[in-house]
C-alpha cells in the first residue's frame, strides 16, 4: 500500500478555487432582489430572526441550493451584496425547487454598512472562515443572528470578516480543506437549527 502523499501546494489551491463553479453572471431572466429598506420591517417583525449573509456567492447553482435549505431551515432573510454575486435567475428557481419565488432576498448597496446597522438593531453577527480556532459547536446559535457564508474559494471578504462579533469553522476530518458553500451552508443552517429546538 503507498503512504499517503500529502497534496502539492498547488493542487490544495485548484481544489479551494472549485474549478467546476460555473460563474454565469447576470442573466436576462434575472429578477429584481426585495428592497433594501424592506428588510428592516421584515426583521423588526420576527421575535428571534435568523439571517443568512452571502459574501459574493457567484455560482447560480449554489445560490438556488442554498435558498432551498434556507427556505427550509426558517431562514428570516437571505441578503447579498448587488455586486459581483449571482440574482434570482430560472436556473436559481428551478435547482431551489421554487423556494426562490418566496424566501426574502435581498441584495444591498453596501455590504459592511448593513452589517453595521445589524448590529445596532441587536442582531449578532457570525462569520465563517477555516482561519480561526473556533468551532461551529461551540458558538451560541440561539439568539438573534446572521450567518455569513463566504465566496466559492476565496471566502469572506477583508471588511466582511471584519465586521463579525464571532468567526467559527467546520471540523475538517479528512484530506480536503473545505465544502462546498451550498453544503457547509446547510450544516451551519441546520446547527441553528437544532440548538433553537433545544429545550
Amino acid at each position: 500500500m503507498k503512504p499517503f502523499r500529502k497534496p502539492t501546494r498547488d493542487r490544495q489551491d485548484s481544489a479551494r478555487e472549485n474549478r467546476h463553479v460555473r460563474s454565469l453572471g447576470p442573466e436576462p431572466d434575472a429578477v429584481p432582489a426585495r428592497d433594501e429598506d424592506d428588510i428592516w420591517e421584515l426583521l423588526s417583525a420576527t421575535p428571534v430572526p435568523l439571517v443568512l449573509i452571502l459574501d459574493c456567492i457567484q455560482d447560480v447553482h449554489n445560490l438556488g441550493a442554498i435558498l432551498r435549505t434556507a427556505d427550509g431551515a426558517g431562514v428570516t432573510a437571505v441578503v447579498a451584496p448587488k455586486d459581483k454575486a449571482a440574482s434570482i435567475t430560472e436556473t436559481v428557481r428551478r435547482v431551489s425547487t421554487g423556494a426562490a419565488d418566496w424566501m426574502p432576498f435581498f441584495q444591498v448597496t453596501n455590504l459592511a454598512r448593513f452589517m453595521e446597522k445589524l448590529k445596532e438593531a441587536g442582531i449578532w453577527i457570525v462569520g465563517t472562515t477555516d482561519k480561526c480556532d473556533k468551532s461551529l459547536y461551540q458558538i451560541d446559535l440561539k439568539g438573534p443572528i446572521a450567518l455569513v457564508m463566504g465566496a466559492e474559494g476565496k471566502g469572506m471578504r477583508r471588511l466582511t470578516e471584519e465586521n463579525c462579533d464571532f468567526l467559527c469553522k467546520l471540523p475538517m476530518a479528512g484530506k480536503v480543506e473545505c465544502l462546498n458553500v451550498s453544503v457547509a451552508t446547510g450544516v451551519c443552517l441546520y446547527e441553528a437549527v437544532r440548538q433553537r429546538l433545544m429545550p
